[in-house]
């Protein structure tokens, strides 16, 4: 019986831990962004199959009547773009490539 508190405790604090690590949403995609901060426009048509952006670019997206900006950010690479997408915006699969802004030579 004299193991169980500390070893509750140990638990307790390796759960804590754990969560606070979780990754969230913008972790994963990125994040929402101001339209006028885009740095560039794409245009989703009913035929688009991908997207490529550069990590940490923002981009204004127009989906059909929709348009939105996203700051490209997160880890996921690729992703599909309903990830991100106002709901019911994109009806069809379109990937979305991340390249690396920075490559390790320059």
């Amino acid at each position: 019986m004299k193991l169980f508190a500390p070893t509750l405790a140990a638990l307790t604090l390796s759960a804590a831990s754990f969560s606070a690590a979780a990754l969230t949403f913008n972790d994963m995609y990125g994040e929402p962004a101001k339209a006028a901060a885009a740095e560039r426009t794409i245009v989703v048509e009913p035929t688009t199959k991908q997207i490529n952006v550069e990590e940490g670019e923002v981009v204004k997206l127009k989906v059909g009547s929709q348009e939105f900006a996203w700051k490209f950010d997160g880890i996921m690479k690729p992703f599909d773009l309903a990830r991100i997408a106002p709901s019911g915006a994109v009806n069809h699969k379109v990937h979305v490539y991340v390249a690396n802004r920075f490559s390790e030579d320059g």
